[in-house]
């Protein structure tokens, strides 16, 4: 059984090799693509403004990663703002990218779902966010609901879209396992960790009966997107790497 690893591929190759390194087949299948930000001057200002800031939260490694790039040349994190991360990847790509350990919040190593609700869990009792500035990196959207939380207890939430997603343009290589995994669903198995990269499988794959496909999905939210599209299968895993390799032994 051959896994397909649908994130984008600044991840994929990382989730690759660990499940390689479990023993299982796994194969990069980035289906978000990413790219800079159009207004590259916002996310400058956005490092301007950051030192007045309680907090910076990342909605990903992405965020991160693209955030970073405009970063002036020499600064450092700022002393006093807190950088927020929805779970394990995104810290570390904070970590590597300078972001003292000490200055990172996020969710319970073991809370059930790396999510806003579970960093919200984290960061929500632990001050008061009355009168605060907060900004979310993110893509051009996402959800709003961690920045109504922090708005409900009186902080100002601002964004930057520090990065861009876009439908995912497949290399020869990678159109061969798509159509390999649409010919012979039982012999692969579709690792999810966001709605749209079900989307875009959609839109890459129209009129495909889905019912002999299986799939992970590392969140309930995901995973209903999956059972949407008409997947057979779907089982539902922490985004973890121990808990995704579990799952997908106790597949196999």
């Amino acid at each position: 059984m051959r896994v397909l690893v649908t994130r984008p591929a600044g991840q994929a190759g990382e989730w690759v090799e660990g499940l390689r390194a479990a023993g299982l087949d796994a194969v990069a299948l980035p289906l978000i693509g990413i790219g800079p930000p159009e207004d590259l001057a916002a996310v400058r200002e956005a490092w301007a403004r950051l030192p007045g800031h309680a907090m910076a939260m990342f909605v990903s490694p992405n965020a991160a990663d693209h955030f970073f790039a405009a970063r002036p040349a020499g600064a450092n994190w700022p002393a006093g703002v807190l950088a927020a991360s929805p779970g394990p990847g995104t810290t570390a790509t904070l970590k590597r990218l300078g972001v003292p350990s000490g200055a990172i919040a996020e969710p319970a190593a073991d809370a059930p779902q790396f999510d806003s609700e579970a960093l919200w869990a984290v960061i929500g009792p632990s001050r008061s966010w009355a009168d605060t500035d907060v900004l979310i990196v993110r893509g051009e959207s996402g959800r709003d609901w961690l920045a109504a939380r922090l708005a409900g207890q009186g902080a100002r939430v601002g964004y930057v879209a520090a990065y861009r997603r876009a439908a995912p343009v497949l290399d020869i290589p990678e159109k061969q396992v798509l159509a390999t995994a649409l010919a012979d669903p039982a012999a692969h198995l579709w690792f999810f960790s966001s709605s749209e990269a079900i989307d875009h499988l959609e839109a890459l794959a129209p009129g495909t009966d889905w019912r002999a496909a299986r799939a992970v999905a590392t969140h309930p939210r995901i995973a209903e997107r999956a059972r949407r599209l008409g997947v057979g299968e779907v089982t539902e895993a922490r985004p973890a790497m121990p808990a995704v390799v579990g799952c997908i032994q106790s597949l196999a």
